[in-house]
């Protein structure tokens, strides 16, 4: 995924400062592990997955919704970093997506408590705040919440995973913001292409 899978390192050999363009017409692809956005995303399905199994109604259709809502949510960050190689306006497609599956989430856990009367915390409460310095925890995974997820009724489990959507939220606007200036800045692949030609044909000529 970062372009260094150990075949392509270099060893002195068949380097020049030509073959390493100031812009590359294939950028190094990110490792969408590495990404706190796709851990926390990450997190928020296993959560997801628990708790509309064991807290709502066997038929429930909101089961399978919430469920996928969560999984697109992971699986287009995901996407949206592969696809970064070659269209970076394909990253910020999917990326976007991502972050319309997580809100839509977001909605159904708040759903959930308000139609059971139960408390939705305030970001400036004790548990919130909690949550938020578990959350600073890097990498992001599962079991930094598992304890919680398992032991403690549906109503802290929802705030937690409200915090956790909130958090990804965060972060996926943050990098769609940088996305969309390296968009701007350098283009995508058929600028990209456009300059190495214009690059190569000014090496030709020297």
């Amino acid at each position: 995924m970062n372009g260094n899978d150990g075949k392509h390192e270099n060893n002195g050999e068949n380097t020049s400062p030509a073959s390493h363009d100031a812009h590359p017409i294939l950028p190094p692809r990110g490792d969408y592990q590495t990404l706190l956005s796709f851990q926390k995303a990450e997190v928020v399905y296993d959560i997801t997955f628990r708790f509309a199994h064991k807290f709502l109604d066997r038929g429930d259709r909101t089961i399978d919704q919430m469920i996928q809502s969560a999984r697109s949510g992971k699986k287009n960050i995901l996407e949206g970093s592969k696809a970064a190689l070659t269209s970076k306006e394909t990253e910020i497609k999917l990326t976007n997506v991502a972050r319309a599956s997580l809100e839509e989430l977001l909605d159904d856990y708040k759903d959930f408590l308000r139609a059971r009367d139960l408390a939705i915390w305030d970001k400036n409460s004790r548990e919130a705040q909690y949550v938020r310095k578990l959350g600073r925890k890097t990498p992001q995974t599962y079991e930094d919440y598992r304890e919680f997820v398992e032991t403690r009724p549906p109503e802290v489990v929802a705030n937690i995973a409200l915090c956790l959507i909130n958090q990804t939220n965060y972060l996926i606007d943050r990098q769609l913001r940088r996305l969309e200036q390296d968009f701007l800045k350098e283009g995508g692949l058929r600028e990209r292409m456009t300059r190495a030609r214009l690059q190569a044909r000014d090496r030709q000529r020297c």
